[in-house]
């Protein structure tokens, strides 16, 4: 049985907040850099935990051995802190059912990955493939409590424990820590990020005055966005030090624009990808080589992926040390 949201009008906008990390938040400016109210009691590796998450409290008995992730962004969170899924969905347009950039970063678990259990896409997840599957841990993104995705919860809960992480990109580090901590490994993952911060402040103290700005453009060809400061790249963007052009400095995750409005994706330097025709989209619109960040070379095409899609903390240090290296 394949859950489709599109078929089913009672839960699709409960699990498009589930399976979308991009979708809009007006809350912060800034990714929250703590846990407050979610989490386990219990040190690292000690089982049963209680885990407190956004749909409420669950008990794991035993270490997870089996963890499946709804929410492709936790694959990431998974590895970052030594654990492979068994299965996982994928993302419209993936190549692959791991995604490249994580099957670069950690070429030792190449041979693991081609086991993992394909569960079909994060929007229509294949649940008769998860049941299968056997996990004793399911991890999904959820965006609040709305009646939709507190049903959602109850039936994946009937198949195993599953823990609930915030949806929003804003939020990538208290996923990170939520998922680590149902894991029993919350330590690993406060020393990536205390590492993460030092690095992203090492080189917010060597930016000159002005401090540049920086924007974030992608195109799937048939949507065109710009991203605010509270995307996933915005925020590491703000922890690095850098600041937004004024188009970009909204605090939705990203405004959808047209080829004639291209100019509020200019900046000192632009960050671009695209998926499917979305290069050319960009790179082939009248108003691209009237940008000041191109006229000058400064227009960098990076990953899609990492930057625009995955919101972990492989696809962060990604990010992070691209920058560092673009802008000197």
């Amino acid at each position: 049985m394949r859950f489709s949201l599109r078929g089913l009008a009672a839960v699709s906008i409960g699990f498009l907040a589930l399976c979308l990390p991009g979708l809009a938040q007006e809350a912060s400016y800034t990714a929250p850099r703590a846990l407050v109210g979610h989490g386990s009691d219990q040190p690292d590796g000690v089982f049963p935990r209680t885990i407190k998450h956004v749909l409420g409290e669950t008990t794991l008995t035993s270490e997870p051995k089996r963890v499946a992730i709804l929410s492709t962004g936790q694959f990431d969170s998974a590895l970052a802190v030594g654990v492979v899924p068994i299965a996982t969905t994928r993302g419209t347009g993936q190549a692959g059912l791991v995604d490249p950039y994580l099957v670069a970063a950690y070429p030792a678990l190449a041979d693991q990955f081609e086991t993992v259990i394909d569960l079909g896409l994060r929007l229509e997840i294949d649940l008769e493939a998860l049941a299968e599957a056997r996990p004793d841990l399911i991890l999904v993104n959820a965006a609040g409590d709305a009646p939709e995705e507190r049903a959602q919860y109850e039936m994946l809960s009937k198949i195993a424990p599953t823990v609930a992480t915030n949806a929003t990109g804003v939020n990538w580090k208290v996923i990170y820590l939520l998922a680590a901590d149902a894991l029993g490994r919350r330590e690993a993952a406060e020393a990536f990020l205390d590492q993460y911060h030092a690095d992203a402040d090492a080189f917010a103290a060597r930016l000159g005055d002005p401090v540049p700005t920086v924007s974030f453009l992608q195109s799937t060809g048939d949507r065109t966005r710009i991203f605010g400061v509270s995307s996933f790249a915005g925020s590491i963007a703000e922890d690095m030090g850098l600041v937004r052009p004024e188009s970009q400095d909204f605090s939705k995750t990203s405004e959808d624009i047209s080829t004639e409005l291209l100019d509020r994706a200019d900046a000192d330097w632009i960050f671009y990808a695209g998926r499917g025709d979305g290069l050319n989209v960009i790179t082939q619109a009248p108003l691209w080589p009237t940008l000041s960040a191109v006229a000058s070379g400064q227009a960098v095409e990076v990953d899609f992926d990492p930057f625009f899609f995955n919101a972990g903390p492989t696809a962060a240090r990604i990010v992070l040390e691209k920058i560092a290296e673009t802008i000197r």
